[in-house]
């Protein structure tokens, strides 16, 4: 009877959880950042290992424009949890995002091992190498002012670097 019964708290305690994220996921979604944040921090408070608030703070963090600590928390969970694909996909989302492409790549690589079915990984690192040829053909063009076809190649990947997609990422939970 006593095993029932704490069962049956564990299972409250989990659901208050669950509905704290699910209302601080709404909360994101209406743009309200800051009230979300509270009660991903509540669950924290409570359950500092939780995985999905600790992602959910990521997001939150990012979206505010604290980049860094968004990737501090990101960081963390790749080491806590290795096998969260969208923790390193939206690591490597902040790394391309300052220029960093050698760690987005490897981060995008990590999540791809983890989930090889990850398309939102896949195309992010498509992304990725895009930007480094468009890099390495910039190099090209300045070490040849003749070379036209890397001049060609060059404004190909530019071109495909701007036209408006939607975004990949970062994934929100």
């Amino acid at each position: 009877r006593r095993l029932s019964l704490l069962f049956a708290l564990l299972l409250a305690c989990g659901a208050v959880h669950a509905d704290d994220l699910l209302e601080a996921r709404k909360l994101l979604r209406a743009g309200e950042r800051e009230a979300a944040m509270k009660r991903v921090d509540a669950v924290l408070a409570k359950k500092p290992a939780d995985q999905d608030a600790r992602f959910l703070k990521g997001v939150i963090l990012g979206e505010d424009g604290r980049v860094r600590e968004a990737m501090e928390v990101y960081q963390r969970l790749t080491q806590d949890y290795p096998e969260l694909p969208e923790a390193h996909n939206n690591l490597a989302v902040l790394y391309a995002a300052r220029g960093d492409l050698d760690r987005a790549r490897q981060s995008l690589d990590m999540a791809i091992r983890t989930d090889p079915q990850y398309a939102t990984a896949q195309e992010n690192l498509g992304d990725v190498y895009i930007q480094l040829a468009a890099r390495a053909y910039e190099r090209a063009s300045q070490l040849d002012a003749n070379n036209r076809a890397a001049r060609r190649k060059l404004a190909l990947s530019r071109e495909v670097l701007v036209r408006p997609k939607p975004p990949a990422a970062p994934v929100k939970p």
